[in-house]
């Protein structure tokens, strides 16, 4: 509303849905999932780094999203799958918004129209930063690729879908997205087609090449793809030799930074490579390094690990009909989950799509469980 007093958009958008059209409901069953996400945030912000109003802005998203599935959404899978659609198609939106960025610069007055913020890179999507839109594009091109097989959509939609991630991966100039869609895509078709997997990834190798050289390689200027984005980089700041220098730093304080009453300013104002600021861009060496191997670790296995039953156990049944939008959500949230070893920015902090996701994947399974006991009462 002001620079000063502003309101969250979960609050602003989520709130009245929950107030005036919630499900009828007997129980909140997310408890543990929010008091470990709280929790978790409490450690890193308020501990970690003495950030007070990031704290308060996540506490109020993780709560309202909450909320939001379990009041709103509830039982009632229409309203569910509704959510899903609206937000994909947003993360959708916000793709063809940085393609369009490529070619009209009056886009960046749209973007920060849209997000009542100044822009800070482009182009990009709706995002002021181009790290926060690789989140929300690492989702949406794994989804949707995935979604048109498990839903056996004609085989044209397959290759348009999967030729228009291609581009908006080109176009989006995230490296860290290409190897998310390339690593959740192979392990899908590996245990989706199984053998027949070499075959369908050695097609989409081909049509890929064959898309690149006679579509993607003389459509846009030398200075706005992924590739010179690669050739521009310097070498002296690589994701590998940030991560070599974190890892240093981490071993001077073994038992994590708030351990030691310092903070990432305190520990890095010496060294040549981190002496503008700038992190190791891994968010989960970041958590390990300011909460160390006990806490850290500990608060990590509670966040992910009712996440990785429900995935693996959705993994063993991955061609059953009823399985479908899970794995969808499960290898979106995967893909998310790589991007965060590039990115400072993860699920703890509620970044991008993150959080939504992992709500949506306990939902969904815990809705599951929910239908299968009316069933049994029925019986």
């Amino acid at each position: 509303m002001t620079d000063i007093f502003r309101i969250p958009a979960p609050l602003l958008f989520c709130f009245p849905l929950i107030v005036l059209y919630k499900e009828k409901s007997d129980h909140f069953y997310y408890w543990k999932e929010l008091l470990v996400l709280i929790a978790s945030v409490f450690c890193y912000y308020i501990i970690g780094l003495s950030d007070f109003r990031t704290f308060i802005a996540t506490f109020i998203s993780m709560v309202i999203c909450v909320c939001y599935f379990n009041y709103f959404v509830n039982t009632n899978r229409s309203r569910f799958n509704y959510s899903i659609l609206i937000f994909y198609l947003l993360l959708a939106f916000s793709a063809v918004v940085m393609v369009l960025n490529h070619f009209y610069a009056q886009m960046n007055s749209v973007r920060e129209l849209i997000m009542n913020e100044m822009v800070l890179q482009s182009p990009s999507g709706i995002a002021i930063s181009q790290f926060t839109f690789g989140y929300q594009l690492a989702a949406l091109v794994s989804f949707a690729v995935i979604y048109t097989i498990v839903f056996h959509q004609p085989f044209y939609i397959k290759i348009l879908v999967f030729l228009t991630c291609l581009l908006f991966i080109y176009l989006g100039m995230q490296r860290s997205v290409f190897i998310t869609f390339a690593c959740s895509i192979l392990l899908f078709s590996l245990l989706y087609y199984r053998y027949k997997a070499i075959f369908i990834i050695g097609i989409a190798i081909c049509t890929s090449l064959l898309f690149y050289n006679y579509v993607l390689k003389d459509s846009s200027d030398n200075n706005n793809n992924i590739l010179s984005k690669n050739e521009k980089n310097d070498p002296e700041f690589n994701r590998s030799g940030l991560v070599a220098e974190n890892l240093n730093i981490y071993a001077d304080y073994p038992l994590g930074l708030v351990f030691y009453g310092k903070s990432w300013g305190d520990v890095i104002y010496r060294n040549r490579v981190f002496s503008s600021g700038i992190t190791s861009h891994n968010a989960y060496l970041m958590f390990f390094t300011y909460l160390g191997p006990f806490l850290g670790l500990g608060l990590l296995l509670a966040v992910y690990s009712k996440i990785v039953r429900i995935g693996i156990a959705a993994l063993k049944e991955i061609r059953l009909k009823e399985n479908a939008m899970l794995i969808c959500l499960c290898f979106s949230f995967l893909a998310i989950s790589i991007n965060a070893l590039s990115h400072n920015a993860w699920l703890i902090s509620a970044d991008g799509p993150t959080l939504f996701l992992y709500i949506s994947i306990l939902h969904l399974n815990k809705a599951k469980d929910v239908e299968k006991e009316h069933a049994k009462l029925e019986i």
